[in-house]
C-alpha cells in the first residue's frame, strides 16, 4: 500500500496541471486580499470570507484531478495493470492512492492557507477593525475543515472511478456531489425555518430532502468560518460531529470503492 502512497505523491507533484490549479488557487487568494476595498470598515474579515471559499473551491478541484489523474486515467489507460501485476490486493492500491491523494491535499491546503493568512494580515494596513479576526488556531482550524471536506470528495471520486467506463465521469460527479453536499446544510435550514410560508414547496419536497439527509452528507458543517471571522466558538459537539461525519463517510465510500474494484474485469 505504501508504495502506491509514495508513487502518488511523486506523480500529483510532478503533475503540470497541478501548477495551474495551484495558480488559480492564488489568484482567488488575490482576489480575497483585493474583496478587502469593498468593505473599509471590516477589511479583514471580508478577506477572510472570499479566502476560505476560494481555499475550498481549489481543495475540491485538486481533489478531483488528483483522484482522475492517478487513478481514473490510469484505468482508463490500462497501466492500472502493471501495478496489479504485482503480489498485492487490488483494495492496497487503492488505499494507497487514496492515502496519497490526502497527503498532496494536505501540501495545498498549507500553502494555500498561508497565502490567504499572509492576505489577512497585510489586508488589513494600519486600520484596526472594530472586532479583530483570529489568525490562530481558530483559523487553522478551519482550514483543517475545509482539507476534510475536500477528503470526502475525493473518497467519493475513488468510489466512481473504481466503476467508471468513461474517463471524465469522477470529474463531473465528483463536482456535483462537491456542490449538492454544501448546500444541503442551507437548504435544510430554509426548509426548517417554513420556506418563507411556502407550504406548497414544503409538501413537495420535503419528504424527499428528508431522505436525502441520510444519504448525501452534509459538508457545511465542516465549515467552521465563523470562528476565525466573527470570534464565535464552536462547540466541542459541532466539531466532533463534523469530523465524525466525514471520517463515517469517507470509511463507507472506500469500502465500496474496495470491493467494486475488486469485482472489476479488466479484459
Amino acid at each position: 500500500m505504501w508504495p502506491f502512497c509514495l508513487s502518488a505523491l511523486r506523480s500529483g507533484l510532478r503533475s503540470r496541471a497541478v501548477l495551474l490549479i495551484l495558480v488559480l488557487g492564488a489568484l482567488l487568494v488575490g482576489v480575497a486580499f483585493l474583496a478587502a476595498s469593498f468593505s473599509p470598515r471590516q477589511p479583514q474579515t471580508v478577506t477572510m470570507d472570499v479566502g476560505f471559499s476560494g481555499v475550498r473551491f481549489s481543495l475540491v478541484l485538486f481533489a478531483i484531478f488528483w483522484v482522475q489523474e492517478l487513478v481514473g486515467r490510469e484505468v482508463e489507460r490500462r497501466t492500472v495493470l502493471y501495478a496489479l501485476a504485482y503480489p498485492v490486493s487490488r483494495g492496497s492500491y487503492l488505499l494507497g492512492r487514496f492515502l496519497g491523494v490526502l497527503g498532496l491535499l494536505g501540501v495545498a491546503a498549507v500553502a494555500l492557507g498561508s497565502l490567504l493568512w499572509l492576505s489577512v494580515i497585510l489586508s488589513a494596513g494600519e486600520y484596526q477593525q472594530g472586532f479583530a479576526v483570529q489568525t490562530g488556531g481558530p483559523y487553522w482550524l478551519t482550514i483543517a475543515g475545509l482539507w476534510a471536506d475536500a477528503a470526502v470528495v475525493a473518497a467519493f471520486a475513488l468510489w466512481i472511478a473504481s466503476l467508471s467506463t468513461v474517463q471524465m465521469l469522477p470529474v463531473a460527479l465528483g463536482a456535483l456531489f462537491a456542490v449538492a453536499g454544501k448546500s444541503l446544510g442551507a437548504v435544510l435550514d430554509y426548509m426548517e425555518r417554513g420556506a418563507d410560508g411556502d407550504q406548497e414547496l414544503i409538501g413537495r419536497y420535503g419528504s424527499l430532502l428528508e431522505t436525502i439527509q441520510y444519504v448525501l452528507p452534509d459538508l457545511s458543517r465542516l465549515d467552521w468560518r465563523t470562528w476565525p471571522m466573527y470570534g464565535v466558538p464552536l462547540s466541542d459537539s459541532a466539531v466532533f460531529y463534523g469530523v465524525l461525519m466525514a471520517f463515517g463517510y469517507v470509511l463507507l465510500l472506500l469500502a465500496m470503492a474496495v470491493i467494486t474494484f475488486s469485482r472489476r474485469e479488466f479484459f
